[in-house]
């Protein structure tokens, strides 16, 4: 099966085509470059004209109205790193823009087994002379530092000369937009730049970030073919362009390889050194080398990631555009993890959330443990930031983790809704546990996943306190932002259980193991992990005897209901248009938050009482978060309400590829990927992981003729095919395991 999306186009839609720089932009998890137009966008028009480093950043200021204590006032923000995209092509003096001549048929295309996109248009220029051009564009995944394109001009109807101008600039801004509180407010030029020569046919640009100093070096180099009749280069004060005229005869095609490299300080002591040699390896090697390097790398990833639906082609189109979209998100070393975008646009700042441990690491943790292991060491990279934080917070033990953050420290200026999301840390500890329980790697929670867990369990026992026999955590918000600062959320509370539970059940299995250093280096005792223990036990999870339901909170019950049936379509998302007090003093969620914990942890509660829960919340949540309709989905599969999983289903699944939400342009949006892999997996598959082992309770959707995927689990590839005679499980590599069908244990042979 063919991973290709497509998408045909002719007169120019400037909407679109903002659009189109996400959806068809290019990552590697280290480097993302929007898909934006070489030529660039007619004056007056929009464009997001950006190129990100994972983990790279600059600081900028956050002004408080009140100088309170512990308020963040600097924050950490992604960086627009230079522009190498633009090539500018005449065509007998005219030029090729979208202004001047005519497209007179086009198309986009994303190819996820070459892992490159495509541009190709017939371009006809105002006295009639025709180009057919392909732009080919890709991020190596075999040398992360690479960007290249390849650009194609064919000559249809016509002899004469094609002129090439490429640039390579340095003075870039970051994209804002005042009125959207999802990205930056400000327009701010982060960059200053330090070098800018030319040696041996490759140009350089070193730059430093303002006020973090960390520094970025971007090289660019040439090929073309056939030789040009003339060539010129020359430097500005922070650009460098490189002028290429080729003669052609009418048939005749002319390519310019156009290579770019990206080295940091964050990775690389001398960031221009790293450039020059990553530069070096990729002119060596050429570009049809990195094209099936590019090719051999996904085959691998479709292998390992098998998720095919027969019977719905345009969803099944969705998921796999949506699984792409994760590993070019992703980072793949310890000094980066995924932003709520990825590496496709500037919303949200470059930041990192909650998304990445609770919807986007069940993915990499089922399919590449690998990459889960370094999302969870660069959590361990950044606990002394977590540590440092807590104290901020008035804790004296423990360690507290940022709401969103780059370089470990807090990043939220509105602390309700932002730092005081505790949950954070259970959900760090929970993807820790989660990659252990798949794999096996005591070793890894040795190193780094049980001092997480050891202290962010540590902190719970200083935010909570006991309260007539039982344990209670006070003045924190939840998962759903329209309901801030209340005590005893429930996904809090069970999720702080969890944390406890497994703070203990580690200490216990490196005891055995000989191998509790963790515990030793942070002088953590047995008393403490006795009242570990005790907390657990005694957490107060609260429950409505009257509604039968998990309470969201402590007051959630008592507040007035929002009319959601009666609110204009035009006032959504509600965060855009009511103030924020308002909406805390009302019964209505952007998201789910006790039907999210009634998925992560099903366990703690009886089946009718998730069902309760379910039916209650559903009737007012806005869903005005990306991140709600998949969790709606997979609770609904568990509870068997097959229409409205597949129906949630839909929705989280075509949200960036038709725009829903109306915001893609700002970036695609990495967790509802996660969670339509989830809603998949996780939902219709059943799939749970345990500390007694794997589960799959599977289930065919109505119209789906049959579904399959594999999955990893303690070292053994796994696939499961899901039809209308039932499931059947084979091994594809590795031993035979346990698992457990149905209930039923089994062993896959």
């Amino acid at each position: 099966m063919a991973h290709l999306y497509q998408v045909s186009y002719g007169k120019p839609d400037y909407e679109q085509l903002l659009l189109q720089e996400t959806i068809f932009h290019n990552a590697n998890g280290y480097i993302g470059v929007r898909g934006c137009l070489e030529e660039g966008v007619p004056a007056g028009k929009d464009t997001i004209r950006g190129s990100y480093i994972n983990g790279f950043y600059d600081f900028a200021p956050m002004n408080q109205a009140e100088k309170l204590y512990g308020l963040t006032e600097e924050k950490q923000t992604m960086v627009n790193v230079a522009d190498t995209q633009t090539i500018y092509v005449s065509i007998d003096g005219e030029r090729c823009a979208l202004e001047e001549g005519e497209i007179l048929e086009g198309a986009r295309t994303l190819d996820m087994d070459g892992g490159f996109t495509l541009r190709s248009f017939l371009y006809q220029t105002q006295k009639g002379r025709q180009v057919r051009v392909a732009v080919k564009r890709m991020t190596s995944f075999a040398l992360q530092p690479l960007f290249t394109i390849e650009y194609r001009v064919e000559a249809v109807n016509f002899d004469g000369e094609i002129e090439f101008l490429s640039v390579h600039q340095g003075r870039v801004e970051n994209y804002c937009n005042p009125n959207d509180p999802r990205v930056a407010g400000e327009r701010m030029i982060h960059l200053q730049q330090e070098e800018v020569h030319c040696e041996n046919g490759t140009s350089y640009i070193t730059s430093s970030a303002t006020h973090s100093r960390l520094r970025v070096c971007t090289a660019v180099a040439h090929r073309l073919s056939p030789e040009p009749v003339h060539e010129r280069e020359w430097v500005e004060e922070t650009a460098v362009k490189r002028s290429y005229r080729v003669s052609l005869k009418a048939g005749q095609t002319a390519i310019l390889e156009k290579y770019t490299i990206f080295a940091d300080s964050v990775r690389s002591r001398d960031c221009r050194q790293a450039a020059e040699q990553a530069m070096q390896q990729a002119l060596a090697q050429g570009l049809a080398h990195w094209y099936q390097e590019q090719r051999e790398y996904l085959r691998q990833f479709w292998e390992n990631s098998a998720l095919e639906i027969v019977g719905d082609d345009a969803l099944a189109s969705a998921v796999n555009y949506n699984l792409y979209q994760l590993l070019q998100s992703v980072s793949k070393d310890a000094y980066g993890n995924i932003a709520a975008k990825g590496l496709s646009g500037e919303g949200y700042e470059g930041h990192y959330f909650w998304d990445t441990e609770m919807y986007i690491q069940p993915f990499f943790v089922l399919t590449n443990p690998q990459i889960s292991k370094n999302l969870i060491a660069y959590r361990y990279e950044t606990l002394q930031a977590a540590r440092e934080h807590a104290r901020i917070l008035g804790h004296k033990k423990g360690a507290l983790y940022p709401w969103r953050t780059i370089m470990g420290r807090e990043c939220s200026g509105y602390f309700p809704s932002g730092s005081a999301q505790y949950h954070i840390n259970g959900d760090i500890a929970y993807a820790a546990v989660a990659y252990y329980l798949a794999t096996g790697d005591l070793d890894f929670m040795a190193q780094k996943g049980a001092e997480i867990v050891y202290e962010t369990a540590r902190l719970w026992m200083d935010a909570g306190n006991e309260t007539n026999g039982t344990f209670q955590i006070h003045t924190v918000t939840g998962p759903d932002e329209y309901t801030c600062l209340v005590n005893n959320n429930y996904f809090t509370n069970v999720n702080a259980q969890y944390n406890l539970h497994w703070a203990v059940r580690l200490y216990q299995l490196l005891e055995a193991a000989g191998k509790n250093q963790a515990a030793a280096r942070i002088k953590l005792t047995e008393a403490e992990v006795q009242s570990f223990a005790e907390a657990e036990q005694k957490m107060y999870l609260p429950y409505d005897e009257a509604l039968g339901i998990n309470p969201q909170d402590d007051s959630f019950l008592s507040k007035k209901r929002w009319d959601l049936a009666h609110t204009p379509k035009e006032n959504f998302p509600l965060l855009l248009h009511y103030h924020p007090m308002y909406l805390y003093r009302h019964q209505v969620c952007k998201q789910a938050d006790t039907v999210l914990a009634h998925f992560i942890f099903e366990d703690a509660q009886r089946m009718e009482t998730i069902r309760n829960s379910f039916l209650y919340y559903e009737k007012i949540t806005t869903h005005d978060s990306s991140l709600s309709t998949c969790i709606y989905s997979i609770v609904a599969s568990r509870l068997g309400m097959k229409e409205k999983a597949y129906a949630y289903f839909g929705d989280s699944a075509k949200l960036d590829l038709f725009n829903t939400h109306k915001n893609t342009k700002d970036g695609i949006h990495t967790a509802n990927m996660g969670g339509t892999y989830m809603a998949i997996v996780y939902g219709f598959g059943g799939l749970r992981l345990k500390e007694r082992g794997l589960h799959l309770a599977p289930y065919l959707p109505d119209g789906w003729e049959s579904y399959r995927f594999r999955f990893l689990y303690r070292g053994s590839q796994i696939e499961a095919v899901v039809d209308a005679s039932g499931t059947s499980l084979s091994l594809k590599k590795g031993e035979p395991v346990e698992v457990f069908l149905h209930g039923d244990a089994c062993v896959v042979k």
